[in-house]
């Protein structure tokens, strides 16, 4: 047996892997498979304690993995580890990872379940790092929870990597649960890391790439095999129905814009559904108030609350979630041209209202206006959730670190704070106070104002999408700071400076919870 080399010094998550031999036993080999394992930190002056999976990759390499563990002094501490390679078996390379504390869970400060979000964190820090040696095959320890590890696991090694050619991408391995454990569990969590990263993908994708046409396409591509029904609704049909505020940001670009209905049918189709409107902007320029040209070509990802929606349809319909959810989808450019929305135009609303459109940057509510009165009329659905990158207020108030909910109803919010907890991938609320409203409906010559005045940006938006919701429940996320590119501490199963997807997963928790309360 050839000796076993430690080939990466403990480090942490973000530096796990270099260059290393693992690459070259890869290489050597047609299909490598690699192995993720962890290690619990120890307790008071005990060792580091490995899993029960760890044990018993320990025990097929002769006692060897344990020794070397301890000899290097891995501790256990999260998201730090070990790569190893040259062990005889099945595997050319198995990665050694800390997941924290043994036992961890709620915290009531982090409003998150720790015991979740650490497997989360060491089997994506695993996955990635024999990603990047070359591995075809990953085979991810269970932990105690193998529903986040999968997660986790899914979500790391995923790349947007369509525009390079194919001998510079990154290959993503294939994926499966190692030793023991609920392989169900295990499934779930794969189906819901690829939800996300549908959603990621189309968020990513380059404008030119991702048009209204073109984004409609993808979402029937995803969709429709999986028994969602998507009708796609042309211009000429938008202009029949009096849409006009979503035709006002429309009309500065030549590409037509087009509106989605997703609905996908859980139980008796008699049963009211709940609706989602996707803020569907594919390109967001800020039309003649031109968004600054550093940073703009993020604005792509001004379309990633639809990328949500489609996402989540697509969970819901691969774990047969037993409820029915309408997802409505307004799709187009903003971008200036002679055509464009000019500063001050004032345009009539489905319900009679009029709105000015004093700040023509701020289109995302003027977007989402008349498709939320015709959604609302149409479906006539027990709760309503809208998703957007709506406002840059939400940004600077959390930034990464949770989505904005506003919402009319005290339970909702104590659903989605409890399905933020689960998924990892927070929420905060917002308020809905009568001064906002105050601001944006006090005008001389017309009903409500786009923009309002103040800093308070989304929640001014808020109150304006909230006095288009007479009846109905109804919660808003302004997803700014989480479902376009993060920057500043990513998620460590996330990629830095590239679309996240969130919150996919955790829309679809709520949902769950909503629609399986036993």
């Amino acid at each position: 047996m050839p000796s076993v080399k430690d080939i990466v010094k403990m480090r942490s998550c973000a530096h796990l892997v270099g260059r290393s031999n693992a690459r070259a036993f890869a290489t050597e080999c047609k299909n490598p498979k690699g192995a993720v394992v962890g290690v619990y930190m120890g307790e008071g002056d005990k060792p580091a304690k490995p899993t029960k999976n760890a044990s018993a990759l320990d025990d097929a390499v002769g006692g060897k993995l344990v020794t070397l563990m301890r000899e290097r002094g891995l501790n256990g501490a999260l998201g730090k580890g070990l790569l190893f390679s040259g062990f005889e078996g099945e595997y050319q390379a198995v990665a050694v990872i800390g997941a924290g504390k043994h036992g961890a869970a709620y915290n009531e400060n982090e409003e998150l379940d720790e015991g979740m979000e650490n497997v989360r964190i060491a089997a994506g820090t695993g996955a990635r790092a024999l990603q990047l040696q070359g591995m075809h095959e990953v085979h991810v320890d269970a932990f105690d929870y193998p529903e986040q590890a999968a997660e986790g696991a899914a979500l790391a090694v995923w790349r947007f990597n369509a525009n390079k050619r194919k001998k510079h991408r990154l290959h993503t391995p294939k994926l499966d649960m190692y030793g023991k454990g609920d392989r169900d569990a295990w499934i779930r969590g794969l189906f819901k890391a690829e939800s996300q990263n549908l959603a990621r993908r189309l968020s990513d994708t380059p404008a030119n790439m991702m048009t209204p046409s073109i984004f409609a396409q993808a979402a029937v591509d995803a969709l429709c095999p999986c028994g969602v029904s998507v009708e796609v609704r042309s211009m000429d049909w938008i202009e029949d129905m009096s849409l006009n505020s979503f035709l006002m940001i429309a009309k500065g670009s030549c590409e037509p814009p087009l509106m989605l209905e997703c609905s996908y049918c859980g139980t008796s189709p008699e049963d009211r559904p709940v609706l989602l409107l996707g803020q569907g902007l594919t390109f967001h320029s800020g039309g003649l108030c031109l968004k600054p040209k550093k940073g703009m070509d993020k604005f792509r990802g001004a379309m990633a609350g639809a990328a949500v929606c489609v996402g989540v349809l697509r969970a819901a319909a691969a774990l047969s979630l037993p409820m029915n959810i309408t997802a409505v989808i307004p799709l187009c450019e903003h971008m200036p041209s002679g055509m464009a929305v000019k500063c001050g135009d004032v345009v009539s609303l489905l319900n009679g209202t009029t709105m000015g459109i004093k700040n023509v940057g701020k289109a995302p509510v003027v977007l989402l206006a008349d498709p939320l009165l015709y959604a609302q009329a149409t479906f006539k659905p027990k709760l309503v959730i809208d998703i957007g990158t709506v406002a840059k207020g939400v940004d600077y108030a959390v930034g990464g670190a949770a989505s904005g909910l506003w919402t009319t109803s005290k339970s909702v919010w104590q659903s989605f704070r409890k399905a933020g907890g689960i998924t990892g991938d927070r929420v905060w609320r917002f308020p809905l106070f009568n001064y906002y409203k105050q601001i944006v409906n006090n005008n001389l010559t017309y009903d409500l104002c786009n923009s309002g005045r103040g800093p308070a940006s989304s929640c001014l938006a808020a109150a304006i999408l909230h006095s288009l919701v007479p009846c109905a429940d109804w919660a808003h996320l302004d997803i700014r700071g989480t479902g376009m590119t993060t920057s500043v501490n990513p998620l460590p199963y996330l990629l830095k400076d590239h679309m996240t997807g969130r919150p996919t997963r955790t829309v679809f928790q709520f949902l769950f919870q909503m629609g399986c309360q036993d």
